[in-house]
């Protein structure tokens, strides 16, 4: 039947090429070739006779290819119906663009679908299986199958048909969305395996890099390098080797040390504090191999000894911080070193270092000119001399302190020439006066932070001048001094930039005195009163709610906010276990 529908049916077989050129060419409204146009020669292939065939060749229309095809009778019964002879033949006209689609649109209206709130639908198999289908060149309709017009020979049985038609359509559409459903879920499982399949190290290295740039040592070390090659060769980065914090941790040898310094030349920070393994080897190791190191820090390591300190400072001649507090066996020859090679040495701790004397310190201050922070700590040869040194010296100092050193006020005097001076530490000084403290007060017009604790010549007179004479002053440390309420009343009517203020082991200090400061201060935000025994528990309560912005100390406001810090935590003493 497509034979007579299409255009250009030529035949292809040689047999049939003479019998072509006499043929007419033939239009239709199908383009392209069809079933008959592949057919041989037509006494081959063709049933019917020569003289059928040149008649049926010459048909210039689909109508009279119906009429050629037909019966008498079967048209006669056809055309008396007043229906085309041509949907006889090739069937329901919904196939077809030439046919009137109002029919079809006036049985989906028809269908009584439930209507459902619009929303946007995943793409089903039937618009993937087009989308395919046009991307591969195939240009066949893939509309679903309709109800074919031939299947009623009669208007009332056509019309009798309408309920059937309305439930295939229902059942189309049910089974379109459940089509929907099934490609909705299918994408949702895929979206779900995506997501699981989703792997961290597809992120750029610069991301991990920065991820594991908030690990310690540790983690990067014992946790994160071990997860593969991939996340090792990156915990191996030379960025996370220029500041190496190796504090706390007892694996550390000096093999590890030896290992960093013949793969890192780069370091310039080194934190081995409480590292009791390690020796004077794997420090000089590393100094030697890392001539960049700027800060050196080795607390409580009582194993090393000169040597390693010495190698610090010959080979790491830019080198600006040094703690070494608590070194048993550090002597004055590593200081003169130091003063010697490191002209750049910034700050110095050597806290409970009890061989240094003021042979070593006076060297190093000589030496080191730029000198801002240094701290000492029950250094028992350590005299006014050393502080005298420091104050010549060093005019950029900024922190001082001197802490239980045999110091006086003879040598406390001399920071006076210090203009630069912020914060001074001069706790547990057994012969400092009051005199010493206020001319201090009065000529270090920068000083910031003023530590007297343990000093029990501190009387309120030298309070009250320290509140008016210090006009930067933030901070004041009073503990186990011989003060009264007078002194914290002075603080609150002279001060107007003081914010800390620690009375503690005061025992003259009543609930007078606190409520006074709390009252008049403008500038307090915290008042330390522990074991003041003389001040109530229930003036302190009250305070607190009175005054919300200032943080009172005492033994039971202490212990409530670490109840409180604890439950914000997640702890609860239901929870908890003995350890």
């Amino acid at each position: 039947m497509g034979h007579f529908l299409s255009r250009n049916g030529d035949g292809l077989k040689k047999k049939s090429r003479k019998l072509r050129k006499k043929k007419k060419r033939r239009n239709c409204f199908l383009q392209g070739p069809c079933m008959l146009c592949f057919l041989g020669s037509v006494e081959d292939d063709w049933p019917f006779e020569s003289a059928a065939v040149s008649k049926l060749v010459s048909l210039n229309s689909p109508e009279e290819c119906a009429r050629f095809l037909l019966s008498p009778g079967e048209r006669a019964v056809w055309e008396a119906q007043g229906r085309s002879l041509l949907s006889k033949l090739i069937g329901p006209p919904a196939r077809f663009c030439a046919a009137d689609d109002s029919e079809m649109v006036c049985k989906r209206k028809c269908a009584e679908l439930q209507r459902c709130t619009p929303r946007k639908q995943p793409r089903c198999a039937f618009q993937e299986d087009m989308e395919n289908g046009e991307e591969r060149g195939d240009r066949r309709c893939l509309l679903p199958s309709l109800p074919s017009s031939s299947s009623s020979s009669s208007p009332s049985e056509e019309d009798g048909s309408g309920a059937g038609r309305h439930t295939d359509a229902g059942s189309a559409s049910t089974s379109s969305s459940s089509c929907c459903c099934q490609s909705s879920r299918n994408e949702s499982s895929e979206e779900t395996k995506s997501a699981e399949n989703t792997d961290i190290n597809q992120l750029p290295s610069s991301i991990l890099l920065k991820v594991f740039s908030h690990l310690s040592v540790k983690e990067r070390c014992l946790g994160a390098s071990l997860v593969c090659k991939y996340w090792r060769d990156l915990c191996l980065d030379f960025q996370f080797w220029k500041q190496i914090d190796l504090s706390g941790l007892q694996q550390v040898t000096d093999d590890l040390l030896v290992k960093i310094a013949s793969r890192r030349q780069n370091v310039t920070e080194i934190n081995i504090s409480d590292c009791r393994n390690v020796q004077d080897h794997g420090v000089c190791s590393l100094a030697s191999s890392c001539p960049g190191l700027i800060k050196y820090t080795a607390y409580r390591c009582k194993q090393l000894s000169d040597v390693s300190l010495c190698t610090v400072a010959i080979h790491c001649p830019l080198l600006q911080k040094v703690h070494a507090g608590n070194q048993d066996k550090l002597t004055d020859h590593a200081l003169r070193l130091l003063g010697e090679h490191c002209k750049e040495l910034k700050d110095v701790h050597f806290g409970q270092c009890y061989s240094i004397s003021d042979e070593g310190l006076v060297a190093l201050a000589q030496g080191c000119s730029k000198l801002q922070r240094i701290y000492m700590q029950e250094n028992k040869l350590v005299t006014d001399k050393s502080v005298q040194a420091f104050a010549e010296n060093c005019p950029d100092l900024q922190f001082v302190g001197f802490m239980g050193c045999s110091v006086t006020s003879q040598g406390v005097i001399h920071l006076t020439r210090l203009q630069h001076l912020s914060s001074l530490d001069l706790r547990h000084i057994s012969e400092l006066n009051n005199e010493t403290v206020m001319e201090v007060v009065r000529k270090c017009r920068n000083l910031t932070s003023l530590n007297l604790c343990l000093n029990w010549t501190i009387n309120d007179r030298c309070v009250e001048i320290i509140a008016k004479e210090g006009r930067s002053l933030k901070e004041l440390y009073l503990v186990s001094c011989k003060i009264t309420d007078h002194a914290l009343i002075s603080i609150g009517q002279y001060s107007s930039t003081i914010e800390t203020v620690d009375a503690g082991w005061c025992k003259e200090i009543t609930d007078q005195g606190a409520t006074q400061i709390a009252r008049s201060s403008k500038s307090l935000r915290y008042l330390g009163l522990m074991r003041c025994d003389k001040v109530n528990e229930e003036t302190v309560e009250r305070l607190v709610v009175q005054y919300p912005h200032i943080v009172f100390s005492t033994v039971m406001q202490d212990c409530k906010r670490t109840l409180e810090r604890a439950y914000q935590m997640g702890w609860s003493p239901n929870t908890s276990t003995a350890s």
